[in-house]
């Protein structure tokens, strides 16, 4: 027979399968029903239907999570759990249980594959766009790099604009502003400052040695400081 509803709103419904359920969690060492919830990444509402005999209101997802922590197979989970009715005619609602397990394997296979495909061309674009944006860096600082090494009186200041601009460029393309140019002299603040030596107190001056970086509104690096 189906089990009665809850006479009254506030009336506790029953629960013909909490002991059973019980004696399997004690069985695979589970203590509570928010435990058993917890392990098998499941609400609490889905073990509270558990417990009163609602199983054929379950999803299958929710019982292929519940059935490896009980230790039990599906079949096993359902055949233990399920109403009269259900039970009647087994082979027709297996079959059927079965089929829908496949279709949800090969969902979650093909969700799996589009995902890593995603992720493999999101990186294939933000490797190009940052090649692009490198590309006067890539193409000419090798060559430079060897003119310094056969000539070490080559001034540094020509090679500098090789690696300066096109990190200025990718710098700009992704957000990222420098919080105060190397030799600036303003006023220390610890949120945005790091002291490389000695002390200052918030509003002195101090001068930067080492530039930091913001993205937006994100702090990524302090810029390191001295007092003046």
């Amino acid at each position: 027979m189906p089990h009665a509803q809850c006479p009254m709103p506030n009336a506790p419904c029953p629960m013909p399968n909490a002991q059973k359920l019980r004696d399997l969690m004690q069985q695979v060492g589970i203590s509570s029903f928010k435990a058993l919830s917890r392990a098998a990444g499941v609400s609490a509402r889905q073990i509270l239907r558990l417990r009163q005999g609602k199983l054929e209101q379950m999803r299958v997802d929710v019982l292929l999570k519940l059935s490896p922590v009980l230790q039990m197979t599906l079949n096993e989970l359902i055949a233990t759990f399920s109403t009269v009715e259900l039970l009647q005619d087994k082979a027709a609602p297996t079959q059927e249980l079965l089929e829908e397990i496949a279709d949800l394997r090969k969902e979650y296979q093909r969700s799996q594959l589009q995902l890593e495909q995603q992720r493999e061309i999101l990186l294939q674009e933000l490797q190009q766009s940052s090649l692009q944006l490198l590309e006067s860096l890539l193409l000419q600082w090798p060559t430079a790099a060897q003119k310094a090494q056969e000539n070490p009186q080559l001034a540094a200041v020509k090679i500098v604009p090789l690696v300066q601009k096109p990190l200025e460029k990718l710098l700009q393309a992704w957000g990222v502003k420098a919080i105060a140019p190397v030799g600036a002299e303003l006023p220390y603040d610890p949120q945005m400052h790091e002291l490389m030596e000695g002390t200052s107190q918030p509003g002195e001056i101090v001068k930067v040695r080492y530039t930091g970086y913001l993205q937006g509104e994100k702090l990524l690096y302090r810029a390191k400081v001295s007092p003046v």
